[in-house]
Protein backbone atom coordinates (compact mmCIF):
# COMPACT_ATOMS: atom_id res chain seq x y z
CA UNK A 1 0.00 0.00 0.00
CA UNK A 2 1.57 3.34 -1.00
CA UNK A 3 2.60 5.75 1.74
CA UNK A 4 0.43 8.57 0.39
CA UNK A 5 -2.64 6.38 0.65
CA UNK A 6 -1.74 5.45 4.23
CA UNK A 7 -1.24 9.10 5.18
CA UNK A 8 -4.52 10.01 3.47
CA UNK A 9 -6.38 7.39 5.44
CA UNK A 10 -4.76 8.51 8.69
CA UNK A 11 -5.61 12.14 8.10
CA UNK A 12 -9.22 11.22 7.45
CA UNK A 13 -9.28 9.00 10.54
CA UNK A 14 -9.69 5.89 8.45
CA UNK A 15 -7.92 2.79 9.83
CA UNK A 16 -5.71 0.61 7.63
CA UNK A 17 -6.91 -2.78 6.47
CA UNK A 18 -4.59 -4.52 8.94
CA UNK A 19 -5.77 -2.31 11.76
CA UNK A 20 -9.49 -2.49 11.09
CA UNK A 21 -10.11 -5.00 13.87
CA UNK A 22 -7.92 -3.33 16.50
CA UNK A 23 -9.45 -1.18 19.22
CA UNK A 24 -6.35 0.97 19.72
CA UNK A 25 -4.00 2.34 17.07
CA UNK A 26 -0.74 3.73 18.48
CA UNK A 27 0.66 4.62 15.07
CA UNK A 28 -2.43 6.66 14.19
CA UNK A 29 -2.21 8.55 17.46
CA UNK A 30 1.43 9.44 16.86
CA UNK A 31 0.63 10.62 13.35
CA UNK A 32 -2.15 12.85 14.60
CA UNK A 33 0.13 14.35 17.25
CA UNK A 34 2.82 15.06 14.65
CA UNK A 35 0.30 16.74 12.37
CA UNK A 36 -1.05 18.94 15.15
CA UNK A 37 2.45 20.12 16.11
CA UNK A 38 3.27 20.84 12.46
CA UNK A 39 0.16 22.92 11.96
CA UNK A 40 0.81 24.85 15.19
CA UNK A 41 4.35 25.67 14.05
CA UNK A 42 3.07 26.87 10.68
CA UNK A 43 0.50 29.09 12.37
CA UNK A 44 3.17 30.68 14.61
CA UNK A 45 5.38 31.42 11.61
CA UNK A 46 2.47 32.97 9.71
CA UNK A 47 1.51 35.15 12.67
CA UNK A 48 5.04 36.36 13.20
CA UNK A 49 5.29 37.26 9.49
CA UNK A 50 2.19 39.49 9.71
CA UNK A 51 3.35 41.14 12.94
CA UNK A 52 6.84 41.82 11.57
CA UNK A 53 7.60 45.60 11.38
CA UNK A 54 7.72 47.04 7.87
CA UNK A 55 10.98 47.08 6.05
CA UNK A 56 10.64 50.85 5.62
CA UNK A 57 9.64 52.62 8.87
CA UNK A 58 7.07 55.42 8.87
CA UNK A 59 9.73 58.00 9.49
CA UNK A 60 11.38 57.03 6.24
CA UNK A 61 8.33 58.20 4.29
CA UNK A 62 8.89 61.63 2.87
CA UNK A 63 7.57 64.43 5.05
CA UNK A 64 5.65 66.23 2.27
CA UNK A 65 3.63 63.12 1.47
CA UNK A 66 2.89 62.52 5.17
CA UNK A 67 1.83 66.12 5.70
CA UNK A 68 -0.41 65.94 2.64
CA UNK A 69 -2.08 62.79 3.94
CA UNK A 70 -2.62 64.31 7.39
CA UNK A 71 -3.99 67.54 5.87
CA UNK A 72 -6.51 65.62 3.79
CA UNK A 73 -7.66 63.69 6.87
CA UNK A 74 -7.95 66.88 8.93
CA UNK A 75 -9.92 68.61 6.22
CA UNK A 76 -12.32 65.68 6.03
CA UNK A 77 -12.84 65.63 9.81
CA UNK A 78 -13.10 69.41 9.98
CA UNK A 79 -15.62 69.48 7.20
CA UNK A 80 -17.86 67.00 9.01
CA UNK A 81 -17.63 68.90 12.30
CA UNK A 82 -18.35 72.20 10.56
CA UNK A 83 -21.35 70.68 8.82
CA UNK A 84 -22.71 69.37 12.13
CA UNK A 85 -22.13 72.73 13.81
CA UNK A 86 -23.80 74.55 10.91
CA UNK A 87 -26.82 72.25 11.07
CA UNK A 88 -27.09 72.74 14.82
CA UNK A 89 -26.87 76.53 14.45
CA UNK A 90 -29.55 76.39 11.77
CA UNK A 91 -31.92 74.47 14.03
CA UNK A 92 -31.20 76.88 16.88
CA UNK A 93 -31.93 79.89 14.69
CA UNK A 94 -35.15 78.29 13.46
CA UNK A 95 -36.23 77.68 17.06
CA UNK A 96 -35.49 81.28 18.01
CA UNK A 97 -37.34 82.57 14.95
CA UNK A 98 -40.39 80.45 15.82
CA UNK A 99 -40.31 81.56 19.44
CA UNK A 100 -40.02 85.21 18.41
CA UNK A 101 -42.89 84.77 15.93
CA UNK A 102 -45.13 83.35 18.66
CA UNK A 103 -44.15 86.10 21.08
CA UNK A 104 -44.72 88.78 18.46
CA UNK A 105 -48.36 87.75 18.29
CA UNK A 106 -48.77 88.23 22.05
CA UNK A 107 -46.60 91.24 22.83
CA UNK A 108 -48.57 94.13 24.24
CA UNK A 109 -49.11 97.29 22.25
CA UNK A 110 -48.22 99.47 25.25
CA UNK A 111 -44.94 101.36 24.96
CA UNK A 112 -42.23 100.41 27.45
CA UNK A 113 -41.87 103.06 30.14
CA UNK A 114 -38.33 102.93 31.48
CA UNK A 115 -38.95 105.74 33.97
CA UNK A 116 -41.81 103.76 35.50
CA UNK A 117 -39.54 100.77 36.08
CA UNK A 118 -36.80 102.91 37.60
CA UNK A 119 -39.23 104.44 40.08
CA UNK A 120 -40.53 101.08 41.28
CA UNK A 121 -37.31 99.07 41.01
CA UNK A 122 -36.11 97.59 44.30
CA UNK A 123 -32.89 95.88 45.27
CA UNK A 124 -34.84 92.80 46.39
CA UNK A 125 -37.08 92.38 43.36
CA UNK A 126 -37.90 93.70 39.88
CA UNK A 127 -41.67 93.86 39.16
CA UNK A 128 -42.57 91.95 36.00
CA UNK A 129 -44.74 93.45 33.21
CA UNK A 130 -45.43 96.55 35.28
CA UNK A 131 -46.70 98.63 32.37
CA UNK A 132 -48.97 95.85 31.14
CA UNK A 133 -50.48 95.37 34.61
CA UNK A 134 -51.25 99.08 34.88
CA UNK A 135 -52.81 98.98 31.42
CA UNK A 136 -55.00 96.03 32.41
CA UNK A 137 -56.62 98.08 35.19
CA UNK A 138 -56.67 101.40 33.33
CA UNK A 139 -60.31 101.89 32.34
CA UNK A 140 -63.09 104.48 32.46
CA UNK A 141 -64.49 103.10 35.74
CA UNK A 142 -62.63 104.16 38.92
CA UNK A 143 -60.58 101.59 40.82
CA UNK A 144 -61.88 102.03 44.36
CA UNK A 145 -60.56 98.75 45.81
CA UNK A 146 -57.58 96.59 44.87
CA UNK A 147 -56.08 93.33 46.18
CA UNK A 148 -52.50 92.18 45.52
CA UNK A 149 -52.52 88.46 46.31
CA UNK A 150 -48.72 88.14 46.06
CA UNK A 151 -47.38 91.31 47.65
CA UNK A 152 -43.63 90.59 47.59
CA UNK A 153 -41.66 93.83 47.53
CA UNK A 154 -44.87 95.74 46.62
CA UNK A 155 -43.64 96.86 43.19
CA UNK A 156 -47.00 96.34 41.49
CA UNK A 157 -48.95 97.66 44.49
CA UNK A 158 -47.05 100.93 44.69
CA UNK A 159 -47.48 101.50 40.96
CA UNK A 160 -51.23 100.87 41.26
CA UNK A 161 -51.54 103.29 44.19
CA UNK A 162 -49.65 105.92 42.25
CA UNK A 163 -51.73 105.43 39.09
CA UNK A 164 -55.09 105.38 40.93
CA UNK A 165 -55.33 108.16 43.50
CA UNK A 166 -59.05 107.41 43.78
CA UNK A 167 -58.28 104.08 45.47
CA UNK A 168 -59.97 103.80 48.86
CA UNK A 169 -59.15 100.23 49.94
CA UNK A 170 -55.96 98.24 49.44
CA UNK A 171 -55.24 94.72 50.68
CA UNK A 172 -51.88 93.00 50.28
CA UNK A 173 -51.41 89.27 50.88
CA UNK A 174 -48.37 87.02 50.89
CA UNK A 175 -47.73 83.58 52.32
CA UNK A 176 -44.07 84.45 52.96
CA UNK A 177 -43.78 86.59 56.12
CA UNK A 178 -40.31 87.90 55.24
CA UNK A 179 -41.51 89.10 51.83
CA UNK A 180 -44.63 90.63 53.38
CA UNK A 181 -42.52 92.59 55.87
CA UNK A 182 -40.46 94.13 53.06
CA UNK A 183 -43.55 95.04 51.05
CA UNK A 184 -45.32 96.43 54.10
CA UNK A 185 -42.40 98.74 54.86
CA UNK A 186 -42.44 100.05 51.28
CA UNK A 187 -46.19 100.70 51.41
CA UNK A 188 -45.97 102.51 54.75
CA UNK A 189 -43.16 104.70 53.41
CA UNK A 190 -45.18 105.50 50.28
CA UNK A 191 -48.32 106.39 52.24
CA UNK A 192 -46.34 108.53 54.67
CA UNK A 193 -44.74 110.39 51.79
CA UNK A 194 -48.09 110.93 50.08
CA UNK A 195 -49.69 112.11 53.31
CA UNK A 196 -46.88 114.62 53.82
CA UNK A 197 -47.38 116.00 50.32
CA UNK A 198 -51.18 115.72 50.40
CA UNK A 199 -51.72 119.29 51.56
CA UNK A 200 -50.20 120.67 48.39
CA UNK A 201 -52.33 118.51 46.06
CA UNK A 202 -55.77 119.43 44.91
CA UNK A 203 -57.00 115.85 45.08
CA UNK A 204 -58.06 115.36 48.69
CA UNK A 205 -59.12 111.74 48.14
CA UNK A 206 -55.51 110.57 48.41
CA UNK A 207 -55.58 110.62 52.18
CA UNK A 208 -58.63 108.32 52.37
CA UNK A 209 -56.80 105.13 51.40
CA UNK A 210 -57.06 102.26 53.87
CA UNK A 211 -54.24 99.73 53.49
CA UNK A 212 -54.12 96.25 55.04
CA UNK A 213 -51.53 93.47 54.79
CA UNK A 214 -52.04 89.83 55.74
CA UNK A 215 -49.76 86.80 55.94
CA UNK A 216 -52.08 84.45 54.08
CA UNK A 217 -52.14 82.25 51.02
CA UNK A 218 -54.21 83.82 48.24
CA UNK A 219 -56.60 80.88 48.24
CA UNK A 220 -57.98 82.33 51.50
CA UNK A 221 -58.92 85.64 49.89
CA UNK A 222 -62.57 85.33 50.92
CA UNK A 223 -61.60 84.91 54.56
CA UNK A 224 -59.28 87.93 54.39
CA UNK A 225 -61.86 90.17 52.70
CA UNK A 226 -64.52 89.06 55.17
CA UNK A 227 -62.25 90.08 58.03
CA UNK A 228 -61.73 93.55 56.54
CA UNK A 229 -65.31 94.22 55.43
CA UNK A 230 -68.12 91.68 55.22
CA UNK A 231 -69.83 93.69 52.48
CA UNK A 232 -66.97 92.81 50.12
CA UNK A 233 -68.11 89.16 49.90
CA UNK A 234 -71.86 89.55 50.47
CA UNK A 235 -74.39 90.56 47.85
CA UNK A 236 -73.43 92.59 44.80
CA UNK A 237 -70.44 94.22 46.46
CA UNK A 238 -66.86 93.19 45.78
CA UNK A 239 -63.42 94.51 44.81
CA UNK A 240 -62.65 96.27 41.56
CA UNK A 241 -59.28 94.70 40.84
CA UNK A 242 -57.22 91.65 41.88
CA UNK A 243 -53.67 90.75 40.84
CA UNK A 244 -51.89 87.39 41.19
CA UNK A 245 -48.17 87.24 40.32
CA UNK A 246 -47.07 83.60 40.41
CA UNK A 247 -43.37 84.28 39.90
CA UNK A 248 -40.60 83.65 42.39
CA UNK A 249 -39.22 86.88 43.79
CA UNK A 250 -35.50 87.54 43.65
CA UNK A 251 -35.33 87.93 47.42
CA UNK A 252 -36.55 84.33 47.76
CA UNK A 253 -34.28 82.83 45.10
CA UNK A 254 -31.17 84.65 46.30
CA UNK A 255 -31.49 83.31 49.85
CA UNK A 256 -29.65 79.99 50.00
CA UNK A 257 -31.37 78.92 53.23
CA UNK A 258 -34.73 78.74 51.39
CA UNK A 259 -33.48 76.03 49.03
CA UNK A 260 -34.93 77.52 45.82
CA UNK A 261 -31.65 78.28 44.04
CA UNK A 262 -29.89 75.79 41.77
CA UNK A 263 -26.58 77.67 41.98
CA UNK A 264 -26.39 78.10 45.77
CA UNK A 265 -25.91 75.41 48.38
CA UNK A 266 -28.57 75.21 51.06
CA UNK A 267 -31.06 72.88 52.74
CA UNK A 268 -33.68 71.12 50.63
CA UNK A 269 -36.53 73.19 52.00
CA UNK A 270 -38.48 74.97 49.20
CA UNK A 271 -41.39 75.97 51.45
CA UNK A 272 -43.17 79.22 50.61
CA UNK A 273 -44.82 79.11 54.02
CA UNK A 274 -42.22 78.56 56.76
CA UNK A 275 -44.96 77.13 58.99
CA UNK A 276 -45.68 74.28 56.57
CA UNK A 277 -44.39 70.84 57.54
CA UNK A 278 -43.56 69.26 54.17
CA UNK A 279 -40.08 69.88 52.74
CA UNK A 280 -38.39 68.84 49.51
CA UNK A 281 -36.03 66.70 51.58
CA UNK A 282 -38.98 64.61 52.81
CA UNK A 283 -40.16 63.92 49.25
CA UNK A 284 -36.72 62.86 48.01
CA UNK A 285 -35.86 60.63 50.98
CA UNK A 286 -39.15 59.08 52.12
CA UNK A 287 -41.87 59.28 49.46
CA UNK A 288 -42.61 56.17 47.34
CA UNK A 289 -40.51 55.72 44.23
CA UNK A 290 -43.49 55.90 41.87
CA UNK A 291 -44.68 59.15 43.45
CA UNK A 292 -41.24 60.73 43.06
CA UNK A 293 -41.25 59.76 39.38
CA UNK A 294 -44.74 61.19 38.90
CA UNK A 295 -43.66 64.52 40.38
CA UNK A 296 -40.64 64.76 38.07
CA UNK A 297 -42.72 63.77 35.04
CA UNK A 298 -45.88 65.81 35.63
CA UNK A 299 -44.63 68.88 37.51
CA UNK A 300 -41.17 69.20 35.99
CA UNK A 301 -41.99 67.86 32.50
CA UNK A 302 -38.60 66.15 32.63
CA UNK A 303 -37.90 63.65 29.83
CA UNK A 304 -35.28 61.71 31.86
CA UNK A 305 -37.53 61.32 34.90
CA UNK A 306 -37.07 57.55 35.11
CA UNK A 307 -33.29 57.78 35.35
CA UNK A 308 -33.56 60.54 37.95
CA UNK A 309 -36.11 58.54 39.92
CA UNK A 310 -33.78 55.53 40.11
CA UNK A 311 -30.79 57.63 41.13
CA UNK A 312 -32.74 59.44 43.85
CA UNK A 313 -34.00 56.17 45.33
CA UNK A 314 -30.51 54.65 45.06
CA UNK A 315 -29.10 57.64 47.00
CA UNK A 316 -31.32 56.73 49.96
CA UNK A 317 -29.17 53.67 50.65
CA UNK A 318 -26.16 56.00 51.01
CA UNK A 319 -27.83 58.35 53.50
CA UNK A 320 -30.21 60.27 51.23
CA UNK A 321 -30.14 63.81 49.86
CA UNK A 322 -30.07 66.66 52.38
CA UNK A 323 -28.80 69.74 50.50
CA UNK A 324 -29.30 71.41 47.15
CA UNK A 325 -25.62 70.81 46.30
CA UNK A 326 -26.08 67.04 46.70
CA UNK A 327 -29.13 67.07 44.44
CA UNK A 328 -27.32 69.18 41.84
CA UNK A 329 -24.34 66.79 41.85
CA UNK A 330 -26.69 63.86 41.29
CA UNK A 331 -28.23 65.68 38.33
CA UNK A 332 -24.81 66.57 36.93
CA UNK A 333 -23.68 62.94 37.03
CA UNK A 334 -26.83 61.85 35.24
CA UNK A 335 -26.43 64.51 32.54
CA UNK A 336 -22.78 63.55 32.06
CA UNK A 337 -23.72 59.94 31.31
CA UNK A 338 -26.92 60.53 29.34
CA UNK A 339 -26.31 63.98 27.87
CA UNK A 340 -29.48 65.50 29.36
CA UNK A 341 -31.59 68.07 27.54
CA UNK A 342 -29.91 71.47 27.08
CA UNK A 343 -27.39 70.77 29.82
CA UNK A 344 -27.59 70.04 33.52
CA UNK A 345 -28.77 73.55 34.48
CA UNK A 346 -32.00 73.15 32.48
CA UNK A 347 -32.55 69.71 33.99
CA UNK A 348 -31.86 70.98 37.51
CA UNK A 349 -34.26 73.90 36.96
CA UNK A 350 -37.04 71.50 35.97
CA UNK A 351 -36.34 69.23 38.95
CA UNK A 352 -36.36 72.15 41.40
CA UNK A 353 -39.60 73.42 39.84
CA UNK A 354 -41.23 70.01 40.24
CA UNK A 355 -40.22 69.75 43.90
CA UNK A 356 -41.34 73.31 44.67
CA UNK A 357 -44.76 72.69 43.10
CA UNK A 358 -45.17 69.45 45.07
CA UNK A 359 -44.05 70.97 48.38
CA UNK A 360 -46.43 73.93 48.14
CA UNK A 361 -49.24 72.17 46.21
CA UNK A 362 -49.13 75.12 43.82
CA UNK A 363 -51.29 73.86 40.96
CA UNK A 364 -54.28 72.85 43.06
CA UNK A 365 -53.95 76.05 45.11
CA UNK A 366 -53.89 78.12 41.92
CA UNK A 367 -57.10 76.64 40.55
CA UNK A 368 -58.94 77.14 43.84
CA UNK A 369 -57.59 80.69 44.21
CA UNK A 370 -58.68 81.78 40.71
CA UNK A 371 -62.24 80.61 41.43
CA UNK A 372 -62.23 82.39 44.81
CA UNK A 373 -60.84 85.62 43.37
CA UNK A 374 -63.43 85.70 40.59
CA UNK A 375 -66.20 85.30 43.18
CA UNK A 376 -64.81 88.29 45.10
CA UNK A 377 -64.90 90.63 42.10
CA UNK A 378 -67.47 93.35 41.82
CA UNK A 379 -69.45 93.91 38.64
CA UNK A 380 -67.03 94.80 35.82
CA UNK A 381 -64.17 93.96 38.18
CA UNK A 382 -60.98 92.51 36.70
CA UNK A 383 -58.63 89.72 37.69
CA UNK A 384 -55.09 89.65 36.23
CA UNK A 385 -52.81 86.61 36.58
CA UNK A 386 -49.11 86.44 35.65
CA UNK A 387 -47.83 82.88 35.13
CA UNK A 388 -44.31 81.70 34.39
CA UNK A 389 -44.53 78.15 33.02
CA UNK A 390 -46.88 76.12 30.87
CA UNK A 391 -48.49 74.22 33.76
CA UNK A 392 -49.63 77.44 35.44
CA UNK A 393 -50.72 79.12 32.21
CA UNK A 394 -52.74 76.06 31.17
CA UNK A 395 -54.63 76.07 34.47
CA UNK A 396 -55.33 79.81 34.26
CA UNK A 397 -56.56 79.51 30.67
CA UNK A 398 -58.89 76.59 31.35
CA UNK A 399 -60.20 78.10 34.59
CA UNK A 400 -60.97 81.40 32.87
CA UNK A 401 -62.98 79.55 30.23
CA UNK A 402 -64.91 77.70 32.92
CA UNK A 403 -65.63 80.94 34.77
CA UNK A 404 -67.04 82.86 31.81
CA UNK A 405 -68.99 79.84 30.62
CA UNK A 406 -70.55 78.95 33.97
CA UNK A 407 -72.32 75.66 34.66
CA UNK A 408 -74.30 75.63 31.42
CA UNK A 409 -73.30 73.68 28.35
CA UNK A 410 -70.89 75.32 25.96
CA UNK A 411 -72.48 77.16 23.07
CA UNK A 412 -70.63 78.73 20.16
CA UNK A 413 -72.94 81.74 20.40
CA UNK A 414 -72.02 82.26 24.03
CA UNK A 415 -68.25 82.05 23.68
CA UNK A 416 -67.35 84.22 20.73
CA UNK A 417 -63.79 85.24 19.98
CA UNK A 418 -63.70 88.48 18.03
CA UNK A 419 -61.00 90.87 16.95
CA UNK A 420 -61.44 94.29 18.52
CA UNK A 421 -60.06 97.72 17.79
CA UNK A 422 -60.37 99.69 21.01
CA UNK A 423 -58.39 102.89 21.19
CA UNK A 424 -58.64 102.95 24.98
CA UNK A 425 -57.30 99.38 25.37
CA UNK A 426 -55.15 98.50 22.34
CA UNK A 427 -53.23 95.85 24.29
CA UNK A 428 -56.30 93.55 24.35
CA UNK A 429 -56.26 92.37 20.75
CA UNK A 430 -58.90 89.64 21.14
CA UNK A 431 -61.69 88.92 23.62
CA UNK A 432 -63.70 85.84 24.53
CA UNK A 433 -67.24 86.70 25.63
CA UNK A 434 -69.26 84.52 27.99
CA UNK A 435 -72.39 84.69 30.12
CA UNK A 436 -70.48 85.17 33.39
CA UNK A 437 -67.75 87.44 32.10
CA UNK A 438 -65.26 88.29 29.37
CA UNK A 439 -61.73 87.05 28.85
CA UNK A 440 -59.86 90.13 27.70
CA UNK A 441 -56.83 88.14 26.54
CA UNK A 442 -57.62 85.24 24.24
CA UNK A 443 -53.87 84.93 23.84
CA UNK A 444 -51.69 85.79 26.83
CA UNK A 445 -49.71 89.01 26.80
CA UNK A 446 -45.94 88.56 26.92
CA UNK A 447 -43.26 91.09 27.98
CA UNK A 448 -41.79 93.58 25.55
CA UNK A 449 -38.34 93.13 24.10
CA UNK A 450 -37.08 96.14 26.04
CA UNK A 451 -38.18 94.58 29.33
CA UNK A 452 -36.60 91.25 28.46
CA UNK A 453 -33.27 93.00 27.96
CA UNK A 454 -33.67 94.74 31.31
CA UNK A 455 -34.87 91.67 33.25
CA UNK A 456 -34.14 88.25 31.74
CA UNK A 457 -36.21 86.49 34.39
CA UNK A 458 -39.39 87.87 32.81
CA UNK A 459 -38.93 86.05 29.48
CA UNK A 460 -41.40 83.28 30.29
CA UNK A 461 -44.03 85.54 31.90
CA UNK A 462 -47.59 85.48 30.50
CA UNK A 463 -50.40 87.83 31.53
CA UNK A 464 -54.09 86.86 31.29
CA UNK A 465 -56.98 89.13 32.30
CA UNK A 466 -60.66 88.35 32.92
CA UNK A 467 -63.53 90.75 33.61
CA UNK A 468 -66.66 89.82 35.53
CA UNK A 469 -70.03 90.51 33.90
Amino acid sequence: MPLSYKLHNRLNKRPLASESRCSFYPRLARCRLWLASTMAMAARRLLSFHLRPPAYPLAAISAPHRRKHEAVACRAAGGKSKARAKAKDGKRQQGRALEEHLKRRTRSGAAFDSDLYRRHLHAQHVPVMLGEVLAAFRRPLPLRSFVDCTLGAAGHSLAMMEAHPEMELYIGMDVDPSALEIGQNHIEAFLASRAANGGDDQDTSQGALRAYTHVKNFKYIKHVLGGVDEDLIVGSSGVDGILIDLGMSSMQVNRSDRGFSVLQDGPLDMRMDPKATLKAEDILNSWPELEVGRILRDYGEESNWQSLQKRIVKARAMGGLHSTAELVKLIQRMCTSSGGRQGWIKTATRVFQALRIAVNDELRTLEDAVHACFDCLAKDGRLAVISFHSLEDRIVKQTFLELVHGDEEEDDDDLVSADIDNEDEPWFKQKVHGKKGTILTKRPISPSQEEEKLNQRCRSAKLRVIQKA
